[in-house]
């Protein structure tokens, strides 16, 4: 199972809109770039999905199968990469109440990425003990594969930050790793995890179509990697910047220049810089001129991605789905079975060991 590369672990909580724009520039982006330079691991955080849908599992096995068909849309590949259902990785589960008597609740609670969800979706005071405890969880599904890199977008780095406190109290706490050692050289010096960094991706944090949010489902402001052409090109001319006339000077940083930097200077740096400099100079470059050449470039970045998906919602399409997600749990369970045997064990709790296939 183990290769000599080094090992990334990333995911998504399953959702029925999937994907988005943001999504790709700040994570997808680095899974497709690192897929043959890192043994990757993929999650699927079900479980997490509980946290805000408990009423609704028939959503959530569909929003489940959803993700993966995105992922498989996008180009991840499992013949590549391990694809990991969290609900059917005991070891996770194990983990999250173990690393939970590392973190103070207090600090669960300042974690400004849960506070922004919470306040985002208007929970009040009454969010499940559950909610939190997903925080607390994503330690564990990261731990859990002993990963050194984990690719997010500038949102989850909070939560990444969580990770490697709760991973250099384990280590120290457990293993006997000097709390002056580097963080670095954690795992040399005998903890059982390496602290993962974060890895921000080309685009940390990309703007949504409202000019004032990140971009998110929930918010209403996204473009979704499977919106119809015409749907990218309506949501875009929705798009209001205040800038009266093409002569007007406009703002660099506004939401249409920082679209221009996230995807026509990726394809065509000279073509953005041109756009840039007459639109912010008043040189006869409308809003609606610059909407209709992102449109037409995110949707010929998308249009594979659409094909790819639509052929996924066959039944042959729902098999290979199926098939995937069952390979990478038995791939996932080894490592991460492998990994709690070896905390356990720091721990004084190695009475036996079990086998999950």
């Amino acid at each position: 199972m183990t290769t000599t590369k080094p090992r990334i672990l990333t995911g998504d909580t399953p959702t029925s809109t999937g994907l988005h724009l943001g999504h790709f520039v700040g994570s997808i982006e680095n899974r497709l770039a690192l897929q043959d330079q890192y043994e990757c691991y993929f999650l699927i955080a079900n479980v997490h999905a509980f946290t805000t849908l408990a009423d609704k599992p028939s959503d959530i096995r569909a929003n489940t199968m959803g993700i993966v068909k995105d992922w498989l849309a996008v180009g991840l590949d499992p013949s590549r990469s391990t694809f990991v259902l969290q609900s059917e990785i005991p070891a996770i589960a194990e983990l999250t109440f173990l690393l939970a008597m590392l973190i103070p609740f207090n600090k669960v609670m300042r974690n400004p990425t849960l506070k922004t969800e919470m306040t985002t979706k208007d929970m009040g005071e009454t969010y499940p003990f559950g909610f939190p405890m997903y925080a607390v969880g994503q330690c564990a599904d990261i731990l859990a594969f002993r990963p050194e890199l984990v690719p997010v977008g500038e949102d989850q780095e909070a939560h990444i930050e969580m990770c490697r406190d709760v991973a250099l109290k384990f280590n120290q706490l457990y293993c006997g790793v000097n709390n002056r050692t580097p963080p670095s050289e954690h795992h040399k010096a005998g903890g059982v995890f390496p602290i993962p960094s974060a890895k921000i991706g080309r685009v940390g944090r990309l703007i949504g179509l409202d000019g004032v949010q990140k971009m998110s489902k929930s918010l209403g402001n996204a473009i979704f990697l499977y919106d119809s052409p015409k749907d990218v090109q309506k949501k875009l001319n929705r798009i209001t910047t205040g800038r009266q006339s093409p002569t007007e000077p406009g703002d660099a940083n506004n939401v249409l220049m920082q679209y221009v930097d996230a995807f026509i200077a990726g394809k065509d740096p000279a073509r953005a810089a041109e756009i840039k400099r007459r639109y912010t100079t008043g040189d006869n470059l409308g809003d609606g001129h610059v909407k209709q050449e992102l449109g037409e470039v995110i949707n010929a970045l998308i249009d594979p991605m659409r094909a790819r998906r639509a052929e996924l919602e066959t039944p042959a399409g729902e098999e290979r789905v199926l098939g995937v997600i069952r390979d990478g749990i038995r791939k996932a369970n080894i490592i991460a079975e492998e990994t709690l045997h070896l905390a356990k064990k720091a721990m004084g709790l190695d009475f036996g060991r079990r086998t999950v296939g």
